[in-house]
């Protein structure tokens, strides 16, 4: 089901409808999508939400890339379960919002807000105080209003929910200056509560591309909080996700936005107008993967698990291109490999760290079936947090797996604009530290958490200056694996 524009374009008012006005409609998506399909045998081979048939035709049409190790599977979308509800939410979606604009009531008789969609109570305890509260709706639109009036002309198509105005007085300038700089301030507070390593990476940007990162992440933090937020029903989440879904469409498409994190992220559009929307909706699928009886809490082989991995995390690599630019010689489409390597590498890494985690407190085991077969290893084993050799030479294999995609994504450092190198190359080092946090710990990962600290990633700071250095391809710095110009298939 591919993302229709077109059908969402005229309902994207900026509104927000009350959760209750909903509510008579919501647990019927997946309760419609309950009855047993014709094909008894796929049900059967379903695992969890997905069938053997989505995930073979899915993985049928990525696209290997250039030596052989990374398969992109941007906008790959076939027909699904989670398709399928998410599209049957939009209409639930689409039909509320018209209603909103011909002035309907929500259930209580009045026009209520709700707070801002993917900044829930746990975000805004982790930052340590209220977010977004620096400006009214009014204000946000005459914000939105001068960021569009510095695009191009044409950059967006006109709409008649995003409102147009030539001039601004300098004292008016002066306001939006300040919203913005509030909202991009509040998304470093974001960035940094919940990604650490990531947030001291962007430490080392210039301050438009810091900023920019910050917005993209918060994007990607909102997308999750959306998805894992505890509520009644999964349809009530497939409702907020169709809503966050029209947003973006009509945030790329008209410019229009809802809060002051939404200007963020269309001054980021503005700025970088090579930044395209295909990866944004991609990560929306790969969060849908997470949920139960529409994605998958297990993944038979290691192809699989790259799918995840290209939805939620090689996604951040291909939204950061556009900020980090390339050097002269290289463009976006040479350095697309590297960069969804990182992302997989990253995710990898994730995984791998948090083994004992996800089963324990989750019951997702992410690891791949068919090696954990091969290596003897059961999932009764892993649930029950029980090391034991056979473990140990899974993780050996993983964590070299990992590695593999580390050293492709290295080869990309190289092709990045100058300013960008150290902070990607400290990034990759740094998550990479924790693999070895990993072996430190006897390959454990199933009763022991990996843990890096602040001091261990500063350490590696001048060690990362030294690996952006043309020198650093052949005289390595000690325990250094080769440099790879080219991974051969």
């Amino acid at each position: 089901v591919a993302v229709s524009l077109s059908t969402a374009n005229a309902f994207v008012a900026p509104h927000r409808v009350r959760a209750q006005s909903l509510q008579h409609q919501r647990n019927t998506v997946l309760a419609s999508l309950a009855e047993p399909s014709a094909s008894s045998s796929a049900e059967q081979n379903r695992p969890s939400g997905r069938t053997k048939d989505e995930i073979a035709l899915e993985l049928a049409s990525g696209k290997l890339m250039e030596g052989g190790q990374v398969i992109d599977f941007s906008s790959i979308k076939g027909e699904s379960r989670a398709e399928t509800a998410l599209a049957k939410a939009r209409e639930v979606v689409i039909a509320a919002r018209t209603s909103s604009v011909n002035g309907e009531t929500t259930a209580n008789g009045e026009n209520a807000q709700l707070q801002i969609l993917g900044i829930n109570d746990d975000v805004i305890s982790e930052v340590g105080h209220d977010l977004g509260t620096f400006a009214d709706a009014e204000t946000v639109q005459k914000v939105a209003t001068y960021l569009r009036s510095m695009a191009p002309s044409g950059f967006f198509d006109a709409s008649e929910v995003a409102t147009q105005q030539s001039s601004f007085t300098d004292e008016e300038k002066a306001t939006i200056q300040d919203i913005l700089r509030k909202a991009y301030d509040e998304s470093g507070e974001v960035t940094s509560a919940f990604a650490k390593t990531f947030y001291m990476g962007t430490q080392l940007l210039p301050v438009e591309a810091r900023e920019a990162i910050w917005a993209i992440y918060v994007w990607c933090r909102r997308t999750d909080e959306i998805v894992d937020a505890p509520r009644e029903n999964d349809d009530e989440m497939l409702s907020d996700l169709s809503s966050w879904e029209i947003r973006l469409e009509s945030l790329w498409k008209h410019g229009a936005v809802e809060d002051v994190f939404d200007l963020c992220l269309l001054d980021v559009r503005i700025k970088y107008p090579d930044l395209e929307i295909i990866p944004f909706v991609d990560m929306v699928r790969g969060m849908l993967m997470d949920v139960p009886d529409l994605g998958q809490d297990r993944y038979e082989t290691f192809d699989e698990l790259h799918l995840y991995c290209y939805r939620v995390a090689g996604t951040v690599g291909l939204m950061s291109m556009p900020i980090f630019g390339c050097a002269p010689g290289y463009d976006a489409d040479i350095a697309r490999e590297p960069a969804l390597s990182l992302g997989v590498a990253f995710q990898i890494t994730n995984i791998l760290r948090d083994v004992g985690e996800d089963a324990a407190e989750r019951g997702r085991i992410y690891l791949p079936r068919q090696d954990m077969e091969r290596f003897g290893v059961t999932e009764e084993q892993v649930m029950a947090q029980r090391m034991d050799e056979n473990y140990a030479a899974f993780m050996k294999f993983q964590i070299e797996r990992a590695r593999k995609y580390y050293d492709s994504a290295r080869r990309g450092v190289f092709m990045l604009s100058e300013e960008s190198r150290l902070p990607v190359q400290s990034s990759l080092d740094a998550y990479g530290l924790i693999l070895s946090k990993i072996e430190e710990n006897n390959y454990d990962s199933l009763s022991t958490r990996a843990y890096t600290t602040k001091w261990e990633k500063l350490l590696i700071i001048p060690f990362s200056w030294y690996r952006t250095l043309e020198i650093s391809k052949t005289l390595p710095l000690f325990g250094d694996r080769p440099f790879v110009d080219q991974e051969l298939p």
